[in-house]
């Protein structure tokens, strides 16, 4: 959970009641994402809040997916929270050869920006807006703007509606799925094309 309020130029801000919301952000996925890094996907926050619980939905709703370019963690039953983000990012880092990092958490922000989910370039911080020291994570990341900030902002998560955090998640849980289908097509359309000169003259006479 992180907090989120100024919009930079390094940022794309998309609502999840657009249609195509889903196809958007994962265009931006697709522009964004190297295609030559390890992509690891690190779905942050607890199953015990219900604000906070976006991270572990969109992990939990990939899981249930073939994934193909990214690697995974975080889910509701093995969330990756404040008492194990450090262990469990350590652990990523030593099982993956340099891997580039998109962060997936819940956020606070302005009560006009609810509901929105933003696209950012770097990392976030989570845990900030529980006054929680916790080290920056990510190369890319994806804040879900569950509920409003600015006052006993642990209570405000406890009594985020689970249908805003549920639409949320299937919305960016969907995008993903679509820039990992999109990467797939990239790679195939990018290889290169082997060719057997010669072989129609060594087919038999009756197949020529």
């Amino acid at each position: 959970m992180n907090f989120k309020d100024k919009f930079s130029k390094e940022e794309r801000r998309l609502k999840t009641d657009d249609p195509g919301m889903s196809e958007t952000l994962s265009l931006h996925l697709k522009e964004w994402l190297p295609p030559s890094r390890k992509i690891v996907i690190a779905c942050i926050g607890t199953d015990r809040s219900t604000g906070d619980a976006f991270g572990p939905l969109v992990g939990s709703m990939l899981k249930q997916q073939t994934l193909e370019t990214f690697h995974l963690y975080g889910t509701l039953e093995e969330p990756l929270h404040a008492l194990n983000l450090i262990e469990q990012m350590n652990r990523i880092k030593r099982t993956h050869n340099h891997p580039y990092i998109l962060a997936v958490d819940a956020c606070l922000g302005k009560s006009a920006s609810v509901g929105s989910v933003v696209l950012g370039k770097g990392s976030i911080s989570p845990g900030s807006a529980l006054k929680k020291d916790l080290p920056p994570i990510g190369d890319l990341h994806i804040s879900g703007m569950v509920n409003v900030s600015g006052f006993m902002e642990h209570v405000v998560l406890q009594n985020t509606r689970l249908h805003t955090v549920m639409q949320m998640a299937a919305k960016v849980a969907a995008a993903i799925q679509l820039s990992d289908a999109k990467r797939v097509k990239h790679t195939m359309e990018s290889a290169p094309v082997t060719t057997f000169k010669g072989t129609i003259n060594r087919l038999p006479k009756t197949m020529k």
